[in-house]
C-alpha cells in the first residue's frame, strides 16, 4: 500500500459511527466558542506575553499577536471548511488522512502529542507556581518537597499542586464531555472577566513614555528586537492560540457541526484576539517591557500597582481558572485526536474504548492522565512554549495545505462552510505559519526533528502493519 492512500469522506463518516458505544453529540454553538477560549485564555496570555515584550518585540508585542492572529486567520477558515466537511474527532490528522495519505496523517497525530499533552503539563506546572502564590498571600507556604521536582533549580521530590489538576480533570473528562463542558464554562466566565478587568484598572496606570520606543532596535540588551523581533515573538506566543484547533478535535461531539464548527473556530478566535491586543497593551505600557526578563508571572507584576488586596487576590484566582480550563481543553483535544488514531488502527484498541454509561475514551483519558502527571509533577519543563508552538504552526500549515487539495480532488462534495478565495486564504495561511516556524531557533527544530523520528519509528513498527487501510487494501489485492 502507498503510504500517501487516503481515505474518503465516505468511510471516514461510516467508521465514525461503528462499533458498540459512541461520542454523545452534546456541544452548541456557545460550548465550542467557550472550548476555543478556554484553551486561548492561558499560558499565552498571563505568562509569555510578558516574555516576548521583554526578549524580542518590545511595546510592539501588540503587533507579535496581530501576526499570530492573521496566520491563524487563515489557517481558522481553513479549519472551518474541514471541521463541517468531516466532522470527526480527530482535528488536524483526520483531515490530513483524507487529503494527503496516511503517513502524513501519523505525521500530525504525532506532532500533536507535542501540542497538547506535553502543553498540558506545562500549563500545569504554571498553574501550581500560581497556586503557590495564592497561597501565600494568606500565609501558607507549601513545603519545596511538593512544589519542586526533584531537577528544579531548586530541588524536591514533586510537583504535587501540578499532578493533582491533572488527576483532576481527567476524571472530569472521564465522566462526560457536557459536565466537562459545564465546567469549562463557568471558568471561562470568570478569567474573561478577570482580563477585562485588568484591562479596565490597567489603563488608568498606563505611563506613555514605556511605549518609547515602539520597536526597539535589534541591538536591545536581552534579546532579538527590531522587525525580526516582532516575528519572533509572534512565533513565541503562537502558543497562545492553539485553542481553535482544539474546537476542531471536539466536532464529533458538536451537535451541529456543520453550523456550529465554524462559528466555535471563528468566534474564540475573534473574541481572544481583540482581549490578547489590549492586555498586552496595558502589561507594555503599566511598567517598562524589560521589566519582564525572565518573568513568568508578568500580571503579577503589574496588578502590584493597584491598591486593593482584594483585587489582586481575585486576579491569581482568575488566573488560576484560566489555566485550569487550558488544562481541560488540552486534555479533551489530546483524548479524541488518539481516539480516532486508534479507531483507524494506528494505535492499539484501548485508546479507542468508549465508556458504555458516560459514552467517553476513559482509557485513553487514564493513560494520559498518567502519562501528562509524570511530566507535571517530575520535569522542569523549559522551552517548550516554543516546542507547543513548532507544532501546531506545522499542523495549521499542513492542513492550508489540505483545503488546496481537497479542493482539486473533491471538488463537489458538500462544503457546509467554503473557505474564501482558495487557493489564495490557504497559501497565505501556509506562507504566514511557516515565516513564523522558520523565526523560530535551531534547538526547537532540532526538537521538532527527533520527535517526529521517533514518531516514524513507532510508525513502521507497528502502525503500518495494523492499519485497518492497509489491510483492506491488502485483502483487496488477494481477491483480486
Amino acid at each position: 500500500m502507498s503510504l500517501f492512500a487516503t481515505k474518503s469522506l465516505e468511510r471516514i463518516k461510516a467508521e465514525s459511527e461503528g462499533g458498540e458505544h459512541h461520542l454523545k453529540k452534546t456541544l452548541g454553538p456557545v460550548n465550542l466558542i467557550a472550548l476555543g477560549i478556554g484553551a486561548i485564555i492561558g499560558a499565552g496570555l498571563f505568562s509569555l506575553t510578558g516574555i516576548a515584550a521583554a526578549d524580542y518585540a518590545g511595546p510592539a508585542v501588540v503587533l507579535s499577536f496581530v501576526v499570530a492572529a492573521i496566520g491563524c486567520a487563515f489557517a481558522g477558515m481553513c479549519y472551518s471548511e474541514f471541521s463541517t466537511m468531516i466532522p470527526i474527532a480527530g482535528s488536524a490528522y483526520t483531515y490530513a488522512y483524507a487529503t494527503m495519505g496516511e503517513l502524513l496523517a501519523w505525521i500530525i497525530g504525532w506532532d500533536l502529542v507535542l501540542e497538547y499533552a506535553v502543553g498540558a503539563a506545562t500549563v500545569s506546572v504554571s498553574w501550581s507556581s500560581y497556586v503557590q502564590k495564592l497561597l501565600h498571600m494568606y500565609g501558607v507556604t507549601l513545603p519545596v518537597s511538593l512544589t519542586h521536582c526533584p531537577w528544579d533549580t531548586t530541588p524536591g521530590l514533586i510537583n504535587l499542586p501540578a499532578v493533582l489538576v491533572v488527576l483532576a480533570i481527567s476524571c472530569l473528562l472521564i465522566i462526560g464531555i457536557s459536565e466537562s463542558a459545564r465546567v469549562n464554562a463557568v471558568i471561562v466566565v470568570l478569567k474573561v472577566t478577570v482580563v477585562i478587568v485588568v484591562i479596565c484598572v490597567g489603563f488608568g496606570f498606563i505611563n506613555k513614555a514605556n511605549y518609547t520606543p515602539f520597536i526597539p532596535d535589534n541591538t536591545g540588551t536581552f534579546g532579538e528586537f527590531g522587525y525580526s523581533g516582532i516575528m519572533r515573538a509572534a512565533a513565541v506566543i503562537f502558543f497562545a492560540y492553539i485553542g481553535f484547533d482544539a474546537v476542531s478535535t471536539a466536532a464529533q461531539e458538536a451537535r451541529r457541526p456543520q453550523r456550529d464548527m465554524p462559528i466555535g473556530i471563528i468566534g474564540s478566535l475573534c473574541v481572544c484576539t481583540v482581549l490578547y491586543i489590549l492586555f498586552a497593551h496595558v502589561l507594555t505600557g503599566m511598567v517598562p517591557y524589560r521589566t519582564f526578563h525572565g518573568d513568568a508571572s508578568p500580571v503579577a507584576t503589574v496588578i502590584a500597582l493597584f491598591p486593593s488586596a482584594a483585587l489582586q487576590t481575585t486576579i491569581v484566582i482568575g488566573i488560576i481558572c484560566g489555566y485550569t480550563s487550558v488544562i481541560l481543553v488540552m486534555l479533551l483535544g489530546q483524548s479524541r485526536v488518539f481516539y480516532s488514531m486508534s479507531r483507524d488502527g494506528l494505535l492499539p484498541a484501548v485508546f479507542s474504548d468508549i465508556h458504555a454509561r458516560f459514552q467517553t475514551p476513559y482509557r485513553c483519558n487514564l493513560i494520559f492522565m498518567i502519562f501528562v502527571s509524570l511530566f507535571s509533577g517530575f520535569l522542569p519543563i523549559s522551552k517548550l512554549g516554543e516546542m507547543t508552538s513548532i507544532g501546531t504552526l506545522l499542523a495549521f500549515v499542513i492542513v492550508c495545505i489540505g483545503i488546496i487539495i481537497m479542493r482539486k480532488t473533491n471538488p463537489n462534495a458538500p462544503r457546509p462552510y467554503r473557505t474564501p478565495l482558495v487557493p489564495l486564504v490557504p497559501i497565505l495561511g501556509v506562507l504566514v505559519c511557516f515565516a513564523m516556524m522558520a523565526s523560530l531557533d535551531l534547538l526547537t527544530w532540532i526538537r521538532l526533528v527527533v520527535w517526529l523520528a521517533i514518531g516514524l519509528t513507532i510508525y513502521f513498527l507497528y502502525s503500518r502493519h495494523h492499519s485497518h487501510l492497509h489491510i483492506d487494501t491488502e485483502k483487496g489485492v488477494k481477491k483480486r
